[in-house]
């Protein structure tokens, strides 16, 4: 299933056959044993019961005194091991401007897990991390602190048994992509010994169009391959996401009813119920269309619209991810069908928020949008004439994304209008968080003596249906990144499409006046609404 995308021996990755699942004990090599839940999601495709365990390898992240890595990837690292999912000579770098040293980044990390991490903390496993841990202060133009670094990473080789093996996160903000990357060039970091591997993770925005996204993957690619090349979109690292395939290509029941047939059109959705905080610097000219739309919800786009590939491997799942993405084509009136617009300030949640113009940091006279709602079309067999959707905001009435697949009404009722409620539309509606699960909507009988038929719900949640914990988004894919598994990663192309798409609609909005108003806690400007009531439709209540 994954597509191997480093030099790593078979060996490092085989999986042994056994009769019977059982808790792993401490191995003679000092593998420290998972928490006594040994019902771990993160299994090898080869045997459901077995883990899949990374071999010998360190992740280096710059930018580690950042939240991302605070809140996110150091917590993942700890669960990981404490699943059992690393090996036990595991090395994890900070580069950072602070003046530490490794012992005050093991205190910051240690922080980290106690107040993040999902799993419990455990002293034994911590302080097998601890001791492959290590800093590296400096700027990302200092090349003392990058020869420092290869010196860590040649230390940690010899005294932890890493192999040379090492992922690169760049948790930093886009414009030091191409420094750090060509640093990394520059000092004999990108390229691995002989038998090793290197990658690089890239977290988005990945450019903010067209342009810097293909100038940003040329100077990517001057560095390292394209297969080397990992760029984070942690959507598809969420379990719910990936079960959109699987509902979709393991059930019977739903895929003859996956088109233009029978659906009327599709709504994703990823709403936000708090502003921009403290981000003014990253978000004022990016705005809600660049930071979600283009990467996030046109992911779930191409996951919810593409065929079904010839395997689950990397390449085939690109191929048809781009094949929905070249087959989208923008409305013709673009006034028409996009709406972009700025929350006001209003009460919400029981307290006054100020509106976004008011926020610290932010131009009075910002253009850019934090409420943004497109239609697009997807020109092939399958969907025709089915509408998507795709809106995301900050500051609405509550946090959530789903995907929202509306069936068309049925040709013919024999029932009464009379004795019946005016029936919606059947529904299935995928729940990305943060109820993660689906429900479908249907039409049903009332009891009673009388034929009144109403609409109804089937829930399905993950939580309550398996017993199974649900592994974090970034603990599943720098696992995947430290395996090379890279089925749950856009690749350059995708990234590029998403652009074409969303450029032209950038483009006239910078034309066509200020954005909108909508009130903090409702669910977006009237011309959203409006926009759907020109279609005969209206947005689902989530």
């Amino acid at each position: 299933m994954t597509e191997k995308l480093s030099e790593t021996s078979a060996a490092e990755n085989e999986v042994t056959e056994v009769t019977e699942p059982q808790e792993p004990e401490a191995s003679p090599q000092g593998i420290i044993a998972p928490s006594s839940d040994w019902s771990n999601p993160l299994r090898d495709p080869r045997d459901r019961r077995l883990p899949r365990i990374a071999g010998p390898s360190g992740l280096v992240i710059f930018g580690v005194t950042g939240d991302l890595s605070r809140k996110k990837l150091m917590p993942a690292v700890y669960d990981l091991a404490n699943r059992g999912l690393l090996p036990p000579g595991f090395s994890l770098v900070g580069f950072a401007r602070r003046d530490w040293e490794d012992q005050d980044f093991a205190q910051v990390v240690h922080d980290a897990v106690r107040e993040y991490a999902r799993t419990e903390f455990r002293e034994e496993v911590w302080q097998q991390l601890a001791e492959g841990m290590r800093f590296v202060p400096g700027d990302f133009d200092d090349d003392d602190a990058f020869k420092q670094l290869r010196s860590s990473i040649e230390e940690l080789d010899a005294s932890r048994g890493t192999s040379g093996n090492y992922a690169f996160y760049l948790s930093v903000p886009p414009k030091f992509f191409p420094k750090v990357v060509q640093q990394l060039k520059k000092h004999g970091l990108a390229g691995a010994p002989e038998g090793s591997w290197r990658r690089a993770v890239i977290e988005k925005p990945f450019g903010h169009d067209l342009r810097s996204a293909e100038e940003l993957n040329r100077i990517v690619h001057d560095v390292f391959e394209p297969d080397q090349v990992f760029r984070i979109d942690h959507y598809l690292g969420k379990e719910t996401v990936q079960n959109i395939l699987a509902l979709r290509f393991a059930n019977q029941m739903f895929e003859p009813i996956w088109n233009r047939s029978y659906v009327d059109h599709v709504q994703i959705t990823m709403a936000e119920d708090i502003g921009i905080g403290g981000r003014a610097g990253y978000y004022d000219g990016i705005g809600s269309a660049r930071d979600v739309i283009q990467n996030h919800l046109l992911q779930l786009m191409a996951l919810t619209a593409m065929e079904e590939p010839a395997s689950f491997d990397a390449a085939s799942l690109l191929m048809e991810k781009l094949k929905v993405l070249k087959a989208v084509k923008l409305p013709g009136d673009l006034g028409k069908h996009t709406v972009r617009a700025q929350y006001a300030a209003a009460w919400q949640g029981g307290e006054k928020v100020r509106g976004y113009l008011e926020e610290d940091g932010i131009d009075p006279a910002s253009m850019t949008d934090t409420y943004a709602a497109i239609k697009l079309n997807v020109d092939n067999r399958r969907w025709a004439g089915v509408p998507f959707y795709l809106r995301t905001g900050k500051r609405l009435g509550r946090r959530v994304t789903e995907i929202a697949v509306v069936f068309q009404r049925a040709p013919h009722s024999p029932f009464d209008s009379t004795a019946t409620e005016e029936l919606g539309q059947n529904a299935i509606v995928i729940r990305v968080q943060p109820d993660e699960g689906m429900t479908v909507r249907f039409g049903s009988k009332v009891p009673g003596t009388s034929m009144e038929i109403r609409d109804v719900t089937m829930d399905f949640a993950y939580g309550e249906s398996f017993t199974e914990s649900s592994p974090e988004a970034y603990e599943r894919l720098i696992l995947d990144v430290l395996l090379g598994d890279a089925n749950l990663f856009p690749r350059h192309q995708e990234v590029e499409e998403s652009w074409r798409i969303l450029d032209p609609i950038e483009e006239y909005w910078a034309t066509h006046g200020r954005p909108a108003q909508y009130t903090s806690g409702s669910w977006g400007p009237e011309e959203a609404d409006e926009m759907l009531a020109r279609d005969g439709r209206s947005w689902r209540r989530p």
